[in-house]
């Protein structure tokens, strides 16, 4: 998905890395755009990676080169809300929450319901006799599609409120 227009929008913004590239930086890390611009049929981003070592922050400065805005947005994506709560994930928390966020209907959903759909008319067409069977399929066919679908919404749901409860213990809040 691409979320800008034009480069020069992500000039001074925060992104999370969501795909490791070699020779930058890897993914789950927020970046801060310091210039971008389009340099023949290319686009060419002059970032900055800040981490915080206890006591101040280290910088390190990078340069990455892209053929298009759609393989920028690809590599790194707007995320206000670990942008704000950095420091408070480890780099394996802000992967994970990555992975689940990026899941979309065809890419999570879709191959679990073909295969359970595909199980479910073998099963149907086999064991139970004529007249009945496509009842069935039909029937255990909607309900595994609703099954997933409420499955792969839960599991954005859960994701984001376990981030939320690992921010809110530093608080002294406890969310359940």
């Amino acid at each position: 998905m691409t979320y800008l227009l034009n480069i020069d929008e992500a000039i001074d913004r925060k992104f999370l890395v969501t795909k490791s590239l070699k020779g930058q930086a890897e993914a789950g890390t927020i970046i801060h755009v310091m210039d971008a611009e389009n340099i023949s049929n290319s686009i060419e981003v002059s970032y900055r990676v800040a981490r915080f070592n206890g006591k101040f922050y280290d910088y390190q400065d990078y340069n990455a080169k892209f053929d298009d805005i759609k393989q920028f947005c690809s590599w790194a994506q707007p995320d206000n809300f670990i942008a704000r709560n950095y420091e408070s994930f480890s780099v394996k928390d802000i992967q994970h929450y990555i992975k689940i966020k990026n899941r979309t209907f065809t890419s999570f959903c879709l191959p679990f319901i073909l295969v359970f759909a595909a199980i479910i008319w073998v099963f149907a067409m086999v064991v139970l006799p004529s007249p009945v069977n496509i009842i069935v399929g039909v029937v255990l066919t909607l309900v595994a599609a609703f099954a997933v679908f409420s499955m792969f919404r839960s599991q954005k749901k859960k994701e984001k409120m376990r981030l939320y409860k690992k921010i809110s213990t530093g608080w002294g809040v406890v969310i359940e």
